[in-house]
């Protein structure tokens, strides 16, 4: 079983907020959501601390195949709440998340489970790519969406607009009616997708943060089945240079409105027929 993996920060002055791991029969992304400067969060550890240690814990339950997948991210959400509730406050809303996107082999079938805007891509050359992700996040900032919100800039004015967005996205957070991650709710895991595919048949499957799907899902650069035939082809490396060198082009967002110029970019390839 061969697996590609790459995954680069937004900036190389940050540290990068995403987790990538594979294991035999298992392929994992996890998406820390990064808060601007000035948001408090109740909590002592970056973002970047959560999305390592869910992602860890989560590798290591994910194997054990007598439980599904929403279970696994339960017990491991369990877990990381437990490493820190003596030193943070898990009450509060602005504590660390993220997203998860997971996949396990198991009987002849690739399980999937999917909690936010991470994306998995099935390639199903009989079918065409089947592209899952949650949309409850972005339904929700559709809601909240102002026609004159600013540039991804490094102004005064965007800072602004990022803290004010994220402090209304908190009271949406794990709730019925608004979008779900992994948080400190152990029950946000009942609400990822799920689902599996039998193995015959599929080509092959891709892990993406957002910020490694954005060539298709927020500049329309490509489709998804360009997207695959980049990483069967030349690797998650070359998918993630060919984002930064769009990114480049547009650095105030004024082509694709967006809230960071260069995000966070991971993704995981696995040929399953290769």
């Amino acid at each position: 079983m061969r697996m590609l993996i790459a995954s680069e920060p937004g900036r190389p002055d940050r540290d990068n907020e995403d987790f990538a791991a594979a294991a035999p029969g298992l392929l994992l992304v996890v998406d820390g959501a990064g808060s601007p400067a000035g948001v408090e969060s109740g909590c002592v550890h970056s973002v970047a601390w959560y999305a390592r240690n869910l992602g860890g814990l989560l590798l290591a339950a994910a194997t054990d195949k007598r439980h599904g997948l929403d279970e696994a991210l339960a017990v491991s959400i369990e877990r990381v709440n437990a490493m820190h509730a003596a030193t943070c406050d898990l009450r509060h809303p602005g504590s660390p998340s993220a997203t998860v996107a997971l996949a396990r082999v198991h009987d002849e079938r690739l399980e999937h489970l999917v909690l936010s805007d991470s994306v998995l891509v099935l390639d199903r050359p009989d079918q065409g790519p089947a592209v899952i992700t949650d949309g409850r996040l972005a339904e929700v900032v559709a809601r909240l969406d102002e026609p004159d919100r600013p540039s991804p800039g490094d102004s005064d004015e965007h800072a602004r607009f990022l803290r004010s967005r994220v402090e209304q996205l908190a009271s949406f957070r794990n709730q019925p009616g608004g979008f779900w991650v992994a948080s400190t709710k152990p029950e946000a895991a009942s609400e990822a997708l799920t689902g599996s595919t039998p193995l015959m048949g599929l080509g092959a499957v891709a892990l993406l943060s957002d910020g490694a799907s954005r060539l298709v899902d927020r500049f329309g650069l490509m489709t998804w089945p360009d997207l695959l035939a980049i990483l069967g082809k030349d690797g998650p490396d070359e998918l993630i240079a060919r984002t930064r060198e769009a990114e480049s082009t547009d650095p105030d967002g004024a082509r694709w409105p967006r809230g960071k110029a260069s995000d966070d970019a991971t993704a995981v390839y696995w040929a399953v027929q290769g």
